[in-house]
């Protein structure tokens, strides 16, 4: 059975290629929705025109694809609520250096 739990360590794993912080610790993941084996994000980007945006989110799906007993990901990129600042973890600020 695949949990929360595990969709939220395997997106632990993403990094975005500008920034040198997990997609997690950047807040940039609005949501892990887990049903049965069926996984469901919604994440969005630091700014509206990211020129990453296609490879995150693709790097996101085969995280979550390579956790066991995952047989279907769908990873929705939304722009509202827009990112801020304020969503970074507190691990993200310190990687950041803003902590």
């Amino acid at each position: 059975m695949v949990t929360e739990q595990q969709v939220w360590s395997a997106l632990q794993e993403v990094f975005d290629p500008e920034i040198p912080v997990n997609i997690v610790d950047l807040g940039l993941v609005y949501g892990v929705m887990v049903d049965g084996d069926n996984v469901h994000v919604k994440m969005t980007m630091t700014a509206p025109g990211c020129p990453m945006h296609s490879f995150i989110t693709r790097d996101a799906k085969q995280k979550i694809e390579k956790v066991p007993d995952v047989k279907d990901v769908v990873v929705e990129l939304v722009w509202e609520p827009r990112w801020t600042p304020e969503r970074l973890t507190e691990a993200g600020r310190k990687a950041l250096g803003w902590g």
